[in-house]
């Protein structure tokens, strides 16, 4: 099978079933997918298993999964994953990589499911400024680098930086307040 096939056509031949295509995606996305997960957690087995686990899930709902973007999906599906071991877990902040978490204590876990989460995390989205909030999602949401943004919308590293320390910076303010502050690390892997 040649390495120029894209997403599209790799999940059409997952849904047929076909295991190269599958171990072709594993390959292309499971190192990222690691080294996204080591940036929150110190144990290198806590991340082999979350990445493990998304794609025994992925291989198992190949026929019911409808996944448009492949990469943004699997890095939500890590990002989730996250969110739920430390929901049913109760992580310490030992097991944490320290990255701007305000308050840890709070037990937010029982107040929140996911769903919840993402919908207070979105309303704050909402308010940023339009340049500002396309730059965030291509960076949080997308996992575009700082220099794919750049020159997907033809202006300098630089102006991306600062549109993404900008959102940072408002979600960061505007959550606190909401008492999610904690799990907005899991937005934050530069």
């Amino acid at each position: 099978m040649k390495d120029a096939l894209d997403d599209t056509e790799l999940l059409r031949l997952i849904s047929l079933d076909n295991v190269s295509a599958f171990e072709m995606i594993f390959e292309k996305y499971s190192k990222d997918m690691f080294s996204f997960a080591m940036n929150i957690f110190r144990r290198r087995e806590i991340c082999e298993d979350i990445v493990q686990n998304i794609f025994v899930d992925f291989w198992t709902n190949r026929k019911k999964t409808k996944i448009t973007h492949l990469k943004p999906y699997l890095y939500q599906a890590v990002k989730f994953q996250i969110y739920k071991y430390l929901r049913d877990r109760r992580i310490s902040a030992d097991d944490l990589i320290p990255k701007d978490i305000v308050d840890f204590s709070m037990n937010i876990s029982e107040k929140l499911e996911s769903d919840e989460l993402e919908e207070i995390i979105n309303v704050q989205l909402e308010k940023l400024p339009p340049r500002c909030k396309q730059i965030f999602i291509l960076s949080r949401y997308e996992n575009m680098t700082n220099k794919e943004i750049s020159t997907k919308l033809g202006i300098s590293i630089q102006a991306v930086k600062n549109q993404i320390s900008k959102a940072l910076h408002f979600m960061r303010q505007n959550l606190s307040s909401e008492g999610v502050i904690f799990y907005f690390f899991l937005f934050l892997y530069n």
